[in-house]
């Protein structure tokens, strides 16, 4: 995945709204409307939303005569995990040590 694509998507789930939607796809496609009932937006305003998801490849819109179903597309949210995790794994031993280091105070201190 590109530095592009990557920002795309922490773009997309930066926005409340946006989850809410993934969250809802990935209980299986939905219309548009279907999308749109738990929000106190037009239409026109979730279909931003849904521009958004797309260009950030996170979603995919069928065709099947008049109804248009939006997909769950999380192959870039597993890029983003991965970019995630090298951090999770930083921070993992940033926290150990952390904890050593308390550890060895609290022991300071109950010696004294």
């Amino acid at each position: 995945m590109t530095d592009d694509q990557l920002d795309r998507v922490f773009a997309a789930l930066a926005d409340a709204t946006r989850r809410a939607i993934l969250a809802r796809l990935a209980d299986g496609e939905a219309t548009v409307g279907q999308l749109a009932e738990p929000f106190a937006m037009s239409l026109p305003a979730v279909s931003k939303h849904l521009k958004v998801l797309e260009r950030a490849g996170l979603i995919t819109r069928g065709r099947d005569a008049q109804w248009r179903p939006c997909r769950l597309d999380a192959a870039p949210l597993a890029a983003a995990t991965d970019w995630l995790e090298r951090y999770r794994v930083f921070w993992d031993g940033r926290f150990d040590r952390l904890d050593e280091h308390l550890h060895r105070l609290q022991r300071k201190e109950l010696d004294s």
